[in-house]
This record gives C-alpha cells, structure tokens and sequence, in this order.
C-alpha cells in the first residue's frame, strides 16, 4: 500500500445534543480511490466538511503528507492541497467555463496570468480525455455531467492533490457514470487521492479501492474492496441484511392521470415536450426513463403547474386541469416529490415543523377557521419522523441541518402522508442510503396496492425497473419506446435512451 496521503486521527464532532462524528480514524493512501459510507445522518458529510475545513473538529488531529495541520476554513485546506466537489455544485451558472475556474485564481487585477492559467488546464484536460470544454460557454447551458467536470477541474486548478466528492453520481445517467470513473482512475494513476462519498454500493465496487463503514457516526469497518460485496456493505452500513419490498401484481384500474399531445416550448422557442400523450391508471406505477436533460423534468413542471405553458391537454380524473394553478391541481389529489429537494421540495432557512406545512396550507388537518394548527402539524410531523426513521427526530431543527438523505425522507413523508390520488415523483431516493431507499419504494408500492396512480421519473434504473408495472423511454422530448420492466435489461433500456434500437 502507498504511503498516507491523510490521515484522521480520533475526530469528534458535536452538535449539541448530536454527535455527529465519533472517535473517527481514517486514512487515505496516495494514488487510490477510498469509498466512505454509511447510511443517512451516520457522519459522513460531517466528515468531510472537517477534512475541507468548514468544520472543526472538537478533538482529533488531521495530517496531511505526515505533517500535522489545523484548517480554519476552506482556503486552508484548499492550501493544503484539498478539493471538494459537492453534490449540489458550487458553480456560478451566469459565468462561463474560464471565468468559473478563475475564481479566488485571478492572479492580479489585470487577469491575464488567471485566465491564461485557467486555460492551460483546460486545453491539458482536452488533451488527456479527448473531450473539449468550452471556456466561453455559459455554465448553466452545460449538462449536468459537464457542470461536475467544471467542478472537478476548478479543484484541480486550484492544485488539488486530494479530492473528495460527495455523492458524485447523483444525478448522472449510467453513460455519464462510466466517463466520471474513466476520469477518476485517469486522476489516480497520477497520484490524486480520492475519497468517495457515496450510498451507491455497485458504484464502491466497481471504482474504489478501499471502503471505510460508518454508522450512528462511528467507523465500524474497513477493508479492501475486492475482499468484500455489495450485499455486506449494506449489512454493515444498516446494522441488518438488505430486504427489498415484495412486489404484488398491478391490477391497474381507471385513468387517473392523462396527457394529449403535451408540448412544452422553452423561452428560447426550444421544444423541450414534444407531443407527449401518456396514461397513468389508479394501481400502477409508470416510469419514465431517460438521458438527463431529453424534457423528463420539463414534463414533471408541465403536469404540476411549474414552468412553461403547455401545448396539449393534462387530465386528472378526466378533468381538464391544463390551466389550473399548482394549488388547485393538489386539491385535486395531485402530489409531488420534486427531483430537486433543496431547489422546488423545501425551504431551507425553515425548520422541519415550518416545511412539513410547505403545500399543506390550505389542507382541513393542517388549519381552522383560517388559523395554521400548530400542535396538529407537530404531532404529525412527530409520527413521520418516526415511521420514516428521520434523524435526528427533532421537528424544530432547521432544515439545512439535516443530512441529505434525511431532508429526502422529510419531503416524502409530506407529500405521501396527504394520500394523494395521483403522485408524480422525481428521483425519490437520490441521495439517501440503501436503507432509506428500501422504506420509500415500500412506501410507494403500498400507496399502488391502495389505487395510487404513480409517475415516476428516475435516473437509476435499478429503481425504475425495480418499480414500474410500465416503462417509458424518453428522447429528445418524446415518448420513443414503452417496455415491461422484467423484458428488458439495463443495457436494452441505455440503448432506448440514446435513441438507438434496443438489442
């Protein structure tokens, strides 16, 4: 094994009443890919954020390369050679490629040595990967995969020789995995040390080397990878063996959720919807599956009310709902769980108590005589917490505060515990562990097995195919394919996705 390029030596982390991290020793080797896990709210994040220096420590010690270093914030450790990619990216959408990665590198007022610097590593980065970005382009007119590269190469520019990624192919499509874990096996082979944040247990082992268990914020294991299996990981990540929901035959029933010739244009004239015409009935689970950016969020927005006018016809229970506002297609049955929790789910600055309200104003359990019900919301937000294992159960706790996987579980709870008629879901388990994931398909097939009509999107298809009664294919804004979950396979369904014939 390679000599430590970090190591964590007894990291404890409080906040208040939590302990956040615990005892935590952990050490990176130089040139290797080291997977951390655990499930959600186990310390991981935490973790990370002390290595990055947004948080210290209570007690422990960092060493970087065997010298013994106190970070007070990020510019320390990115001067100590340390990187972070965030699951949600730290990118200025309205600035460009250049300008994203000269940021904090200006090198002087006159910015020629910043931008001929930035695009030196840019033109090196075309020359490794065969694969160009352009430095004019407009960060919020790139795909997702390219946005993460920008991420990637703004650490590296910054002379990052460890990087950490937290939850990197969260919104990746399978395509767009493979060239990230190209990238990031490229990156170790020339001594980058990468430590991988991740729930995804295939993803551990098809990419790293090494993988540290954490759970309740304690380490509780350590191995090899090649020694180990996805079926352990999760035992020792969940304290028990995976159990997925049984999954009963659909016995679909009327049509709850309808569109006609759906057509959505965006403001630059682009067709993002193009002549959609689908059907969801009450007992079935519909998926949709697609390449980022082929108008699967763009048909989400149309048929809730956000976004874009549509062109076409949207029916609930037969009712023409086109032209109904958001609040009057949910007092119609309509729920949502949105594909960005933090963006469209919630509200970050609220607390648990204030965004388990979000949506729920006008509802008769949650006001009176056009007063909220305060003590009502808090009993009930008290039962979610609990049915959906919500850590910490602390409904005054501010929402930003929680872990990723635990604000997923918050905005779930809302939305299915309305018992909506018709729910349209956008990636419902990004972010969250193999445990949380079990509890919410569970939850949505038992809202099936009661005559729920579901859409779902979801890049992972594992879940879609683990789900669905029906599948379909988006590309390029259209329906092109409808398959049956148990006729197809992950390669038949990448090829429907790409717009090719599916073998």
């Amino acid at each position: 094994m390679s000599a430590a390029a970090v190591e964590l030596r007894g990291i404890d982390k409080r906040f208040g009443a939590v302990q956040a991290n615990r005892c935590v020793s952990l050490t990176l080797h130089r040139g290797t890919i080291h997977g951390l896990i655990g499930e959600n709210g186990a310390g991981k994040s935490t973790l990370a954020g002390i290595l990055y220096g947004y948080l210290t420590p209570d007690t422990g010690e960092i060493r970087v390369d065997g010298r013994a270093v106190a970070f007070r914030n990020p510019s320390d450790a990115i001067a100590a050679g340390i990187g972070m990619v965030h699951q949600h990216f730290m990118l200025v959408e309205s600035m460009t490629v250049l300008e994203n990665l000269m940021l904090g590198q200006e090198r002087g007022l006159a910015l020629g040595h910043g931008k001929a610097a930035a695009r030196a590593t840019l033109a090196n980065f075309a020359r490794r990967h065969e694969a160009a970005l352009d430095p004019d382009a407009l960060v919020g007119t790139l795909p997702v995969g390219m946005k993460q590269r920008v991420e990637i190469l703004k650490a590296l520019h910054r002379g990052a020789e460890i990087l950490i990624l937290d939850e990197p192919t969260a919104v990746l499509t399978p395509i767009e995995v493979s060239a990230l874990f190209e990238e990031l096996r490229a990156l170790a082979r020339t001594g980058k040390t990468i430590l991988l944040v991740t729930h995804k247990l295939k993803e551990v082992m098809a990419i790293t080397d090494e993988v540290t268990i954490m759970r309740q914020g304690a380490v509780v294991a350590h191995c090899e990878t090649k020694s180990t299996s996805p079926e352990a990981l999760a035992a020792l990540m969940i304290g028990r063996a995976p159990q997925p929901p049984a999954k009963a035959s659909a016995t679909p029933g009327a049509p709850l959720l309808e569109t006609e010739d759906l057509t959505v244009v965006d403001p630059d004239g682009i067709k993002r919807v193009d002549g959609v015409s689908l059907c969801v009935r009450a007992g079935e689970i519909v998926g949709i599956a697609g390449v980022a950016g082929n108008g699967q969020s763009e048909l989400i927005e149309a048929l809730v009310g956000l976004g874009s006018v549509p062109v076409g016809t949207i029916r609930l229970g037969g009712a023409d709902v086109t032209w109904l506002s958001i609040a009057a297609r949910r007092l119609r049955g309509l729920g949502h769980i949105p594909e960005d929790r933090l963006r469209l789910g919630a509200v970050a600055a609220f607390s648990a108590s204030e965004n388990a309200l979000l949506g729920r104003q006008a509802d008769a359990d949650c006001t009176q005589a056009g007063l909220l019900r305060h003590a009502v919301v808090r009993a009930a937000l008290d039962r979610w917490m609990n049915a959906y294992e919500i850590r910490p159960p602390d409904p005054e706790r501010r929402f930003a505060l929680f872990s990723g996987g635990n604000q997923q579980k918050l905005v779930v709870a809302r939305e299915l515990e309305r018992k909506p008629s018709v729910l349209v879901v956008g990636q419902p388990t990004r972010g969250v562990d193999v445990g949380a994931a079990e509890l919410i398909h569970a939850r949505l097939l038992a809202l099936r097995a009661s005559g729920v009509g579901t859409l779902l999107v979801s890049a992972d298809l594992d879940e879609i195919r683990l789900l669905s009664d029906r599948i379909l294919v988006m590309c390029g804004g259209r329906i092109v394919g409808e398959v049956a979950p148990e006729a197809t396979s992950e390669r038949g369904l990448s090829l429907l996705m790409a717009g090719a014939e599916a073998a």
